[in-house]
């Protein structure tokens, strides 16, 4: 089964995005920015995104490693499963909310560092909600659609809407919400490394899509006299005014991507950034999204920006097989990269004004599958790191392992989820600058839930 659509993905990739190889996918980018109807921003602040597509196990990311809880999680992951991780091999850490020790998985000792350091927070068991459940009312029927999906547990995570399909993200309502932040330098809110992404799209907002490596400009475009004449040409027929909508609203497109190009290219080419040597120990896709990220954040004088969010992903967790071999190897790419851009963000003197946080398809089924992996379930574990961040502790709750109980919606061990996406999104739009009134409007489920600050944010 693969994990992130290869086909589709890279068709969205090519729509939408403010990028000089992408025209609007939308007929309503034609308002790429909102009106500057409320005061510029005096202060610096970021989301990053990070996406782990496929479906990461939360089961063997954060295990308790008491008696008791590690004998429970043996009991159903035992070491002839193929996927037990021992006891002495898992990373201690002590939450400073609860009693109860837990472990990382052995390929985050990064992770590690900063959680004991308390620049980490974990959000246990959340996951897609139309509402608070219940075994019964699972059983009854009162569930996300199409719940075990990729795709669309991929969307809903995406979007905070599970009863119906969406096409906006909540990363782009927050963009919405916010884009008269950056009114002064009408720089876009959104950057993605991924490209289109229903996470990044809003009713009135679009993302900017950089790539992971190379340049943000268009090919053959040298300086030269006969480069500079066809750039003016292009630049011409952009300008050129047209009776369809969707015309003018791909030139204005085109033509904020060209006027963009100037500004990023230069930050995405600079070899002396000051973040550069952080990350050349590393050589994973994950770890050039966040440095390109980095140097998108460093450069936020030049951008002007005062509110930007980022999306980045890593994909290949959707482990029904080789669980071990393919998760070692995952965590192994990503925990350095999330520590490097940690350090990255203090360098720069803003570790506490960007916030890093991990979404997922779902969490897999604690009963494991033949060969050695795991199926597709519901809640699990996330990681939110940076200053502001109320580390070293846990959110949410940590249920108990047992396959059947209360907590399990089936008998395999599918956790149903005690946090919804729409709590653990409006805590961290909340911090970013969203006002209480406009939290609805970005979540329009969160009135159902009893709270919405879960509390790991200042």
């Amino acid at each position: 089964m693969t994990t992130k659509y290869p086909s589709r993905r890279a068709f969205l990739r090519s729509l939408g995005a403010l990028s000089t190889f992408g025209l609007a996918s939308r007929l309503d980018l034609v308002n790429l920015v909102a009106a500057a109807n409320a005061q510029q921003a005096a202060d610096y602040k970021a989301l990053v995104c990070v996406f782990m597509f496929g479906g990461n196990d939360g089961n063997n990311t954060v295990v308790p490693i008491d008696s008791a809880g590690y004998a429970q999680y043996a009991a159903v992951r035992p070491a002839t499963s193929g996927i037990n991780l021992a006891q002495a091999s898992l990373l201690p850490i002590q939450p400073v909310n609860i009693g109860t020790p837990f472990g990382l998985h052995p390929a985050m000792p990064e992770v590690q560092t900063l959680f004991t350091q308390r620049k980490v927070a974990i959000l246990a068991n959340v996951g897609t909600l139309v509402q608070p459940i219940t075994k019964a009312q699972y059983a009854a029927g009162i569930r996300p659609e199409s719940l075990y999906s990729h795709s669309d547990q991929q969307a809903q995570w995406q979007s905070s809407i599970s009863e119906a399909a969406s096409g906006t993200g909540w990363g782009g309502r927050i963009a919405d919400k916010l884009a008269s932040m950056n009114a002064a330098s009408s720089f876009p809110v959104i950057t993605s490394l991924d490209g289109t992404v229903l996470f990044t799209i809003g009713s009135q907002t679009a993302p900017l899509a950089i790539p992971v490596s190379g340049s943000f400009a268009l090919a053959g475009y040298n300086g030269s006299a006969a480069s500079n004449a066809r750039l003016a040409a292009v630049q011409q027929l952009l300008a050129q005014p047209s009776g369809n909508v969707f015309v003018t609203g791909a030139n204005k497109i085109g033509a904020q991507a060209l006027h963009l190009s100037a500004t990023v290219n230069p930050i995405l080419a600079n070899a002396n950034s000051t973040v550069a040597p952080i990350f050349a120990p590393l050589r994973s896709s994950i770890a050039s999204q966040l440095f390109q990220t980095a140097k998108m954040i460093e450069a936020r004088a030049v951008t002007g920006a005062k509110r930007q969010i980022f999306f980045v992903q890593l994909g290949s967790f959707d482990t029904h097989g080789d669980q071990l071999n393919r998760q070692q190897a995952l965590f192994a790419d990503l925990s350095p990269a999330l520590k490097a851009f940690y350090d990255a963000t203090a360098a720069l003197g803003v570790s506490g004004q960007v916030t890093t946080f991990t979404l997922s398809d779902f969490g897999r089924t604690f009963q494991p599958a033949s060969g050695g992996g795991t199926d597709h379930a519901w809640g699990s574990h996330h990681f939110i790191i940076g200053d502001a961040v109320k580390g070293g502790a846990f959110y949410g709750d940590y249920l108990q392992l047992l396959l059947g109980g209360p907590s399990d919606a089936e008998t395999e061990g599918r956790w149903l989820p005690t946090t919804a996406v729409d709590q653990y999104g409006a805590t961290l739009a909340s911090w970013f600058g969203v006002a209480p009134a406009d939290l609805g409007l970005v979540f329009p489920n969160l009135a159902k839930f009893a709270t919405a600050d879960v509390g790991f944010m200042s």
